[in-house]
């Protein structure tokens, strides 16, 4: 998986289905809790440091709409909600995500639809020897049997298999921000709204080339290893408010730049036009959305500036 993936793709009830963060009540196609986890030691617990990732504000005379960048899973007992962050959603009237808290069987049976290959054809037939044999040593490693992804389309293989090292460190969908702004805005009488559905987010992957989708799953396998220090290093910058951080992090592995206007560039700019014609509804939201959308070129920020709007920073 890319760090960039991690931080702009695949919210909430959309990972249900299939897994990169799937931990949902949805009947995944293929389970990563069905497959062997190694008994982990027993560690001490630490209790963490406060976190205080950074927000942004957009406002007229009579609108206000807070920009705040989301994690879709963490461990639990993460603080990062307070200071101007639960200030500005107190002040909220709106919630708005990426994706509304969608049926999770309706979800899976959307993913069924893009993920499954085509009868006859098989994942493991599709890939070069060289990559077949990574491939599988990747599955050994992580105690997959060799055959379970191979009715799946090589960008559901990729997002299942990096899920892997990601529920072994004790990442929880469940403690993602959005889940968790979700259910503190149903407690407080909030109105909830999205940005987009689950079916359009699940298409992105699946409107990806034959060779895009093995170039994808060539990458997971080959820093599968290292996927865990890498989102942990990502989740740090987040937790100091650190967006240039961020986006050195991400931009330092981005090399494909189809993937990046496919799943980053086109939506922040369709995001930041959704901002602008909100302003136009008096009001105050708050809008959370993947960090990566709000860190680097490209950013919902620089779309707005583009626009003539500008982001004001306030934590």
């Amino acid at each position: 998986m890319r760090l960039r993936d991690f931080l702009t793709a695949l919210p909430r009830r959309l990972a249900e289905g299939f897994a990169l963060l799937a931990f949902g009540a949805a009947p995944a196609l293929a389970d990563p809790q069905s497959f062997p986890t190694p008994v982990a030691p027993v560690l001490r617990e630490i209790p963490p440091p406060p976190l205080h990732p950074a927000l942004w504000m957009v406002k007229d005379e009579d609108t206000t709409i807070y920009l705040f960048g989301t994690i879709h899973a963490l461990r639990p007992g993460m603080p990062w909600f307070g200071g101007q962050v639960a200030q500005a959603f107190s002040e909220s009237a709106t919630l708005v995500t990426e994706i509304s808290n969608v049926d999770g069987m309706d979800t899976a049976q959307t993913l069924l639809g893009n993920a499954l290959l085509p009868q006859g054809q098989t994942l493991r037939g599709k890939l070069s020897v060289a990559d077949r044999a990574a491939f599988d040593a990747a599955l050994a490693r992580n105690s997959i049997p060799a055959a379970a992804l191979d009715r799946f389309k090589p960008w559901y293989a990729a997002v299942v298999l990096s899920s892997l090292p990601l529920l072994r460190a004790g990442f929880k969908l469940e403690e993602g921000v959005e889940i968790q702004l979700a259910a503190k805005a149903k407690a407080a009488g909030k109105s909830q709204e999205a940005l987009e559905t689950a079916a359009y987010q699940l298409g992105l992957f699946d409107s990806l080339p034959e060779a895009g989708q093995q170039a994808y799953l060539r990458q997971v396998v080959d820093n599968l290893d290292q996927l865990t220090a890498q989102i942990d290093t990502l989740i740090g910058e987040w937790g100091e408010g650190d967006a240039d951080g961020l986006a050195k992090a991400m931009n330092a592995e981005e090399s494909d730049a189809g993937l990046t206007e496919l799943l980053l560039t086109r939506r922040n700019k369709a995001w930041a036009e959704w901002i602008k014609t909100r302003l136009d509804q008096p009001g105050t939201v708050f809008m959370a959305v993947g960090a990566g959308h709000l860190a680097g070129p490209g950013s919902v920020q620089e779309q707005l500036v583009a626009k003539g709007l500008a982001a004001t920073r306030v934590q």
